[in-house]
C-alpha cells in the first residue's frame, strides 16, 4: 500500500498521539519479507507520532528447541502444557532469541527498539492458571505494569514485549501471547489492537475466503461463536479482540500477518483485508 498523502492524513486523524498494540507471532513470523514489511509499516506509524507496542509469541521456535532437547510438545485444549524444564526453554527462546531477533531487525531497518519481557519491572504480573486443568507453569494475568512501556514510547523507542510473567514468589509462567497483547492494549487504552495471524480473518465459511467478515461488533461475534461460525482456534482470538474493545480499546483487528503491507491497510480498513471488531 502506497504511503501517500491521503493515507498519512487518515492515519494521523485516527491515531496521532495515540497507541497501537500489535500481536505478532506463530506462523506469521516465519515469512521474512512479511516481517520486513511489518517493521517498515511500524516505523512509518512512529514517524507520524503514533506510539506502537509489539507483543510477540514464538510457538514454532519453542517447538523446535523442545525437539532439539528431546522434550515432547504437549497441548491441552490448545494451550501448551509447561513443566519446569519446558518453562525454562520458553523463557530462553522468547526472551533471549526471538525477542532479540526482532529487536535486531528493527535496528537493521533504521528504527529504535528495546526488547523487554514481562519479567522486567514486573510488567506482567501473573499467577498459575486455574481453569480446572493442570497446565503446569501456564499463567493468567493479574496486572500489567504499563509504566516502563509508556516510558519507552515517550522517548521514541518501540517496546518489543515477550510474553512470560511471574508471581510474587518469582515463579515464571508461560502466558498466551494473544491474551497478553489484548491485556496490554486494554491497560494502555490503545486506539487499536492488531492481532496478526495466519488466516485472512473471520470467515462465514472457513473454506471460502470470499466470505470474509470485514467488520463485526462484539454482540454479533458472540452470536457467531455460539452458532459455531467462529470455531476452533479462532474462538480465543475473537474473544481476545472482543475483550479488548469491551475494555476501552478503540477497535481490534485480525489480519493475515503472512502478507506484506497488511498493517496499514488493516488499520484503515479500506482494502477489504482482515476483520475489524468494534464495540
Amino acid at each position: 500500500m502506497l504511503k501517500d498523502k491521503k493515507t498519512i492524513e487518515e492515519l494521523k486523524s485516527k491515531f496521532e498521539n495515540k497507541i497501537v498494540v500489535i500481536k505478532y507471532g506463530g506462523n506469521a513470523m516465519t515469512n521474512k519479507a512479511a516481517a520486513v514489511s511489518l517493521i517498515d509499516d511500524i516505523l512509518f506509524l512512529q514517524s507520524l507520532k503514533i506510539g506502537v507496542v509489539l507483543v510477540h509469541g514464538g510457538g514454532p521456535e519453542i517447538n523446535a528447541m523442545l525437539k532439539k532437547t528431546g522434550i515432547e510438545s504437549r497441548f491441552i485444549n490448545g494451550l501448551r502444557y509447561t513443566d519446569k524444564e519446558t518453562v525454562d526453554i520458553v523463557q530462553m527462546v522468547l526472551c533471549g532469541k526471538v525477542n532479540k531477533d526482532i529487536s535486531m531487525l528493527v535496528s537493521q531497518l533504521g528504527g529504535k527498539a528495546i526488547g523487554i519481557s514481562g519479567l522486567d519491572s514486573n510488567i506482567i504480573k501473573a499467577v498459575k492458571m486455574d481453569n480446572g486443568v493442570d497446565l503446569g507453569y501456564v499463567g493468567e494475568i493479574t496486572d500489567i505494569n504499563d509504566i516502563p512501556i509508556l516510558d519507552l514510547i515517550n522517548i521514541g523507542y518501540l517496546p518489543i514485549l515477550s510474553t512470560v510473567g511471574c508471581d510474587e514468589d518469582g515463579c515464571v509462567y508461560n502466558i498466551n501471547a494473544d491474551t497478553v497483547a489484548g491485556s496490554v492494549a486494554a491497560k494502555l487504552k490503545a486506539a487499536a489492537f492488531v492481532l496478526l495471524t495466519d488466516v485472512k480473518g473471520i470467515l462465514l465459511d472457513k473454506e471460502d475466503e470470499s466470505t470474509l467478515i470485514n467488520e463485526i461488533n462484539t454482540e454479533k461475534a458472540n452470536d457467531y461463536i455460539n452458532d459455531g461460525i467462529i470455531n476452533g482456534g479462532m474462538i480465543p482470538k475473537a474473544k481476545c479482540c472482543m475483550n479488548a474493545v469491551n475494555n476501552g480499546v478503540g477497535s481490534a483487528f485480525i489480519l493475515d500477518g503472512r502478507k506484506e503491507n497488511m498493517l496499514i491497510a488493516g488499520l484503515l480498513n479500506t482494502q477489504g483485508e482482515g476483520t475489524m471488531f468494534v464495540k
